[in-house]
């Protein structure tokens, strides 16, 4: 009966691909990466951004048609999600306060040791923003305008859930959609990748990491990856054969919903490029960074959260945000750091300020001009230190916005887009299929600020 079961639920999941217009070869590892995606991402939805059911459900199909025929059990009680597809493949993943949700493996104790430890909450101030909380300086008209923007863009179906403008370094507009608010902790996805860098740009600032070190991490030391220097990976130049395809089968879905340690696994990836040569844009080299980061504050996921706290966090008076750690306790520097939209905009500010917020040095001056400058690759120039670039390239990203204009974008059109010469920070979050008119947005609102 067993094998007659087991049977059926192939020929389903082949009946399904095809109808989906998917290969056989994408269907050996969809199992696994269904069942993967689903329990992370259900679990971080209801439970670090608070989401309902039924919200976190909705936002999870929307990736595939094939996430439809997940069974899902969420346990409110345990805050714990197991998803199952179609009986061939099932994964449970757990939330743990202070550092969100993961699949559990077994064998990796870090975020279950981590459990166990005493935490102390993060300081709330009752300043105004962005030392604390309070927010006095809205402009009513752009308020105004803004709610309009947000509004617009839902009927329009782009699933905007934040959208918050600081001017002059206050806030001057935020608006929020559907589930979320000023307090929601929302899902970055890679714009993850920038807050990484600005984490190891504070190590060098505190002379803990010399970015001209090599090996950057200790298993190239024998091979020619030991030739890989800390600038090749934050400029995503490191030649490492990686694809970030995001189909089952992949090497970006593999690392992120199949695997324990998403560092080991693009740690282990070959040689594909010489170093600096080639732009090849890569959540792996963003995990390698973190685990940069995870070596040079002690090599637990204690040491390292207790670094970003003291370091980064505090400093910048983060009061919504959880950066999750894999099952081998190194923090997803490619994609899992979940934060307000006004913690979003406390990392742009303090890149906007030359590297510093409230008073503290994150980063030096001169690392926040290297990390917004083109690299040196062929292909694809307008790229810095894990931050877009709207200069370095023929063709600007943005066409209407000044060419120093950069930001830190992410999946589903995440975005915190950073306007020196305009003195400007633009947060954009939500879940957009397709893509978000970014450009057109920002023109709307420098033009409303124009016009007062």
């Amino acid at each position: 009966m067993k094998k007659i079961i087991v049977t059926v639920a192939i020929v389903a999941v082949l009946s399904i691909a095809f109808a989906n217009g998917v290969t056989p070869a994408y269907v050996a590892s969809a199992p696994g990466v269904a069942s993967g995606i689903g329990a992370k991402l259900l679990c971080s939805g209801r439970y670090v951004s608070g989401f309902s059911q039924q919200q976190a459900l909705d936002d999870l199909v929307k990736y595939s048609p094939l996430l439809d025929y997940l069974s899902v059990e969420f346990d409110d009680s345990n805050e714990r999600v197991t998803t199952s597809f179609l009986g061939l493949a099932t994964t449970t993943a757990t939330h743990i306060d202070g550092i969100g949700c993961y699949a559990d493996y077994e064998g990796f104790e870090q975020r279950a040791n981590y459990a166990d430890e005493e935490r102390i909450p993060m300081p709330v101030f009752s300043s105004r923003w962005p030392r604390g909380t309070r927010v006095e300086t809205i402009d009513p008209p752009i308020q105004s305008q803004l709610d309009a923007l947000i509004a617009a863009d839902n009927a329009e179906g782009l699933d905007t859930r934040a959208l918050l403008i600081v001017q002059h370094g206050q806030i001057i507009a935020e608006s929020y959609a559907g589930e979320a608010d000023a307090e929601t902790p929302l899902l970055g996805w890679s714009m993850a990748k920038s807050l990484m860098a600005i984490m190891l740009g504070n190590l060098e600032y505190r002379g803990l990491l010399d970015p001209a070190a090599t090996p950057v991490v200790a298993q190239w030391a024998d091979d020619e990856r030991a030739n890989i220097e800390l600038t090749d990976l934050l400029t995503m130049t490191d030649g490492l054969a990686f694809s970030e395809a995001y189909n089952p089968g992949d090497d970006a879905t593999a690392m992120l919903f199949t695997e324990a340690s998403g560092s080991a696994y693009a740690i282990s990836r070959p040689v594909a490029q010489r170093p600096g040569t080639q732009f090849n844009y890569s959540s792996g080299t963003a995990n390698i960074l973190s685990r940069v980061y995870f070596n040079h504050t002690g090599a637990t996921l204690a040491d390292s959260l207790a670094d970003y706290r003291e370091h980064i966090a505090t400093p910048l008076s983060f009061q919504h945000t959880v950066f999750e750690p894999d099952a081998a306790g190194v923090l997803v520097g490619s994609s899992y750091f979940y934060a307000s939209a006004r913690d979003w905009a406390r990392i742009g500010q303090m890149m906007l300020n030359g590297g510093v917020l409230n008073g503290h040095r994150i980063v030096s001056e001169d690392w926040v001009e290297r990390a917004t400058s083109p690299n040196s690759s062929r292909n694809n120039r307008a790229y810095g230190y894990q931050f877009w670039l709207n200069r370095g390239n023929a063709d600007q990203r943005w066409p209407d916005l000044p060419p120093d204009a950069y930001a830190a974008n992410g999946n589903r059109e995440q975005s915190v887009t950073v306007l020196p010469s305009q003195d400007l920070v633009v947060v954009r979050l939500g879940w957009t299929t397709g893509r978000y008119p970014i450009n057109d947005r920002i023109v709307q609102i420098m033009g409303w600020l124009t016009a007062q």
